[in-house]
This record gives structure tokens, C-alpha cells and sequence, in this order.
């Protein structure tokens, strides 16, 4: 049990100088700040598309362009306004182009492969009969229900949100007291912290704002189980992404940031797996 919990760990032995929820790394420090600072920008404009109904009358084109133009900030403000010369490190090495490429490249493994358990274990439905670019895997999952490419960028940058502040979460409840001394306290909170997350999310994925192109059809299981389900993604990524670039001095090359996304999509499917052989599945 003990090693366990401690190869959930984040490769940090211990934390000096108290509490903190920003990272002793001024590369990851400056770019948890600029993520969370991002935020309202693509909750704003997501709600405007919503209030506007444009998710129900926009084609392929225009959806598509509306989700590039909210996710194009993530990338084109820090690479126009930051310069971490003086820290010795190009663009390539900073860390939010790390981070993106982190999130990129998992949120990609979950809506390429994990819709299909949203989809054929929980019901759930994306209602968008006017899109026909879509790209699902082709042999897992029952096939009633497709991915629209638009999902794509708008997961992208949902789960940067989600995982900036799940890694500051857990950052502080790691450098407290307890989560310094208790190695058992780590696994708790990454649980913790995890399901959290996934159930705010799927409380509000059921408001009535966005049924009509987003639903399920069996909604008490999806609240039974949507959680629990969703709570997968973040109980291996959290962990995961946390270690990136997290000491004072780590600098992960790039081989190393997509070797580990490509790893946490791996290990994600094994456990939305295991958890449909007990839940079982509507189709």
C-alpha cells in the first residue's frame, strides 16, 4: 500500500518554505498565472456563442474557426509577450508551450477514445446534426455516436483550466503540514481534488442552456456514474501534470512531456475500461 500511494507522488522529497499555490519555477509560476488569467476569456466567449444560439445554426466553417479563435490565445499571447531568455530557455522549453503540448495531446487520447464510454456507457449525446466533420476512433465503441471536430480545441482548452487549477489545488494541500508529513494524505487528496473537478463539470453539463446540443439519454445513470467516470481523467492526469517542470530548476525536453501525455492517455483507458466491466454498458 505504501509504495503504492508513494508512486503517486509528485518527484518532490519535500517542501520548504510553507504553503504556497504557485510553482517554485518561475517558467511554470508565470505560466500558471497566464492560464488562469485566460479563463474568462474562453468562459465569456463560449457563453456568447451559447446565449446566441450559434451552436444550433453555425456549420463546420464557422464553429470550427469560433473554437481556433478561442483556443489561438493559449499559444499566440505568451509566445508575442513572454521571453524567458533570462532564464536560459526559448519558447520550446517554456513551460506553458510544455503544458499545451501536455494538454494537447491528452485531451486529443479523451475525445478520440474516451467519448466512446460517454457515449455507450453513460448515453451521452452531442446534438449538432448540421456537422459533418467528426473523427472518433473507428473500431472502439458501438459507432450510434460520433465526435465533431470542435471538440477537439474546446477540450483543449477546458482542460487547461481544469489542470492549472487542479495542479494548484493539490500544490497547496501538498505543501501544507499534513500533505508534507503524510504520505498517505497525497493519494487522498489527488481522489479528492479529482472527483471534485469531474463532478462540477457534470452538474453543469446537465443545464437546461445547452440541452439541446448536449444531452444524455439515460440521465439518471449519467448522474449516477458521470462522475465517477469523468473523475478518471483527472485522478491520472492530475498527478501526472504536476510534476511537470515542478521544482525551481526542472526543465523537461519535449520528447519527455509527450512520452508521459501519451502515457496518462494509456493508463486513462485502462481505467474507463475497468470501470465499464462494472458498470456495464447501454449498448
Amino acid at each position: 500500500m505504501r509504495g503504492a500511494a508513494l508512486a503517486l507522488e509528485p518527484s518532490i522529497a519535500a517542501v520548504a518554505g510553507g504553503p504556497r499555490w504557485f510553482s517554485p519555477n518561475p517558467s511554470k509560476a508565470w505560466g500558471e498565472k497566464f492560464f488562469l488569467a485566460y479563463t474568462p476569456f474562453w468562459i465569456a466567449t463560449m457563453g456568447v456563442l451559447m446565449a446566441t444560439g450559434a451552436g444550433k445554426r453555425w456549420g463546420d466553417l464557422g464553429l470550427n474557426v469560433a473554437m481556433v479563435v478561442i483556443w489561438a490565445p493559449l499559444v499566440a499571447v505568451p509566445a508575442l509577450v513572454h521571453d524567458e531568455h533570462a532564464l536560459g530557455r526559448p519558447w520550446w522549453r517554456a513551460y506553458w508551450c510544455k503544458f499545451n503540448v501536455w494538454i494537447g495531446i491528452y485531451a486529443c487520447v479523451g475525445s478520440y477514445f474516451g467519448s466512446e464510454y460517454f457515449f455507450d456507457v453513460l448515453g451521452m449525446v452531442y446534438n449538432y446534426p448540421q456537422l459533418a466533420w467528426r473523427l472518433d476512433s473507428a473500431l472502439l465503441g458501438s459507432g450510434a455516436q460520433t465526435v465533431p471536430f470542435i471538440m477537439y480545441p474546446s477540450a483543449h482548452f477546458y482542460f487547461v483550466t481544469y489542470h492549472t487549477l487542479g495542479v494548484i489545488v493539490l500544490r497547496r494541500i501538498r505543501t501544507s503540514d499534513l500533505g508534507a508529513s503524510a504520505w498517505w494524505f497525497w493519494p487522498i487528496a489527488v481522489l479528492a481534488v479529482a472527483y471534485g473537478f469531474a463532478w462540477a463539470e457534470t452538474f453543469a453539463m446537465t443545464d437546461g442552456a445547452i440541452a439541446e446540443q448536449f444531452t444524455y439519454r439515460n440521465l439518471p445513470r449519467m448522474l449516477r456514474w458521470g462522475s465517477l467516470f469523468y473523475a478518471t481523467y483527472f485522478v491520472v492526469s492530475f498527478p501526472m501534470i504536476y510534476r511537470l517542470d515542478e521544482r525551481a530548476r526542472d526543465d523537461w525536453p519535449l520528447r519527455r512531456v509527450a512520452v508521459e501525455a501519451l502515457a496518462a492517455g494509456m493508463l486513462l483507458l485502462f481505467l474507463l475500461d475497468a470501470l465499464t466491466r462494472f458498470v456495464g454498458r447501454l449498448y
